[in-house]
């Protein structure tokens, strides 16, 4: 009974301990933090940031000084290859007949351009699904219109999000099969508004590469309404994009090193890079700057981590994650031991919680300390998605666990000219940078145990 009762006073001293340094973190973010700030200057002073581009290397170079002025114990650049894909001066879509009007369009990246103005018919089909069954003869030499919108009635949009993203990224050499001359899909996104969302594509190799780009969902239920009356639209479409092949960057990695198990890793990271339209504000400016900010509040509330904490900012998460592979690769031929990974890809929104790719014991050991986080409504611990960057570093051992804020607004911005500084909240921004600290501490303390025989 004697063992019993100071144990029990141990772990109760222990949480006390806990709940003590974990409100000192929310303290310090919310009081003197520097994340909004931060989010100014990658969003204003660098801008966007597409993968080889000039913004992609002010961003870097942004990072770099940035974790150096905060004098983490180490600070480098990793050199990785990232493609370079040029939207191009011109990206104009018009509806023909049977009225005149001009629609705002955006390809999606990696598309070829039109070479001229492509005058064509329109088709409007409603899915991947649909395209396969309708006959080529109906398809061939038509300007295809993928319009799969989201399902509103899923409560988590990042669920609704994945079927229209398939349509986004395979629309172009599904419609190509069938003598499609284009492609345009519906935009990924919950609202109804004038914004186009651009993202990934890919061509399938011995296929035909199509122009291929986005069109607002308040423009795609327009082509809807005038089909219903009319079977003969006709479209114009103009892109100069190209592609520039493969070209240099790099990763921006800073951390604090371990006092006790240096050689033990736990990764904290964003994506540097963002789509080339607004400013990459959420997507992923917010994920960028939390994982800095996780390491400068160590710094000035002087916690001194027992295994090594390492912010990595990504590159090149957007259209092809080579950022991610090659620290992975790197991580592996290093010997590397990461012992946890968490990303921040959901945007700045008000914080919810986290979800684990990783073992079943990861996730019930840190279930042990949902009342710790409980006073700050992080209530969401359950089996789910790290991340792209995080992805490559999976093996039985590691958890890879992702952020997760609340999900209703982060698709109103995602991939737009919309996704701008004045659209993310500053509490919501710094609550999410003290959630995260929070859980590092906990694992950095305590680890996620080991698997019960």
């Amino acid at each position: 009974m004697l063992i019993i009762f100071v144990f029990s006073q141990f772990v109760g001293l222990s949480q006390k301990e806990d709940s003590i340094q974990i409100r000192k973190i929310f303290n310090e973010a919310l009081a003197n933090g520097h994340s909004y700030n931060n989010l100014r200057s990658l969003c204003k002073d660098v801008g966007n940031r597409i993968s080889g581009s000039e913004g992609a290397q002010k961003a870097v170079e942004w990072g770099n000084e940035l974790m150096k002025n905060y004098d983490f114990d180490s600070v480098w650049l990793q050199p990785i290859m990232v493609p370079k894909w040029y939207r191009g001066a011109t990206e104009k879509l018009a509806i023909i007949t049977p009225i005149n009007q001009e629609i705002e369009v955006l390809a999606l990246g990696g598309s070829v351009g039109t070479n001229g103005n492509l005058e064509a018919p329109l088709i409007i089909i409603e899915s991947l699904e649909k395209l396969e069954e309708t006959p080529s003869e109906m398809v061939k030499g038509k300007i295809v219109l993928l319009n799969k919108g989201f399902d509103p009635t899923t409560i988590n949009t990042f669920e609704a999000y994945g079927p229209c993203a398939t349509q986004r990224f395979n629309g172009a050499s599904a419609a190509a099969k069938k003598g499609a001359v284009a492609c345009l899909v519906g935009s990924a996104a919950s609202p109804t508004d004038d914004f186009p969302h651009t993202g990934s594509m890919r061509y399938e190799d011995g296929i035909e590469k199509i122009p291929t780009a986005a069109i607002s969902t308040s423009k795609a239920d327009l082509l809807e309404a005038l089909s219903k009356g009319n079977q003969n639209i006709k479209l114009a479409l103009n892109l100069t994009c190209k592609d520039f092949g493969m070209v240099p960057s790099y990763n921006v990695i800073g951390e604090i090193k371990g006092s006790e198990n240096p050689e033990n890793i736990i990764v904290v990271g964003g994506h540097l890079d963002s789509w080339d339209v607004g400013e990459g504000a959420h997507d992923d400016g917010a994920g960028v700057i939390h994982s800095i900010e996780v390491l400068r509040i160590y710094k000035e509330l002087g916690i001194k981590p027992k295994n090594t904490v390492r912010c990595i900012l990504f590159m090149n998460e957007e259209n092809g994650n080579n950022g991610g592979k090659s620290y992975a690769e790197f991580a592996k031929k290093s010997g590397e031991k990461h012992i946890a990974a968490i990303e921040s890809d959901r945007g700045g929104f008000v914080p919810r919680g986290f979800s684990f790719d990783a073992q079943n014991y990861h996730l019930m050991n840190a279930r042990k300390w949902e009342n710790l986080l409980k006073p700050y409504n992080i209530h969401i611990w359950e089996k789910g998605y790290g991340g792209v960057d995080i992805g490559p570093l999976k093996n039985d051992k590691i958890a890879l666990i992702g952020f997760v804020p609340d999900p209703q607004r982060y698709f109103d911005f995602h991939h737009t000219e919309d996704d701008v500084f004045e659209n993310v909240h500053k509490r919501e921004l710094e609550l999410g940078c003290a959630s995260i600290a929070s859980l590092i501490y906990l694992i950095d303390k305590y680890g996620l145990g080991e698997e019960t025989p």
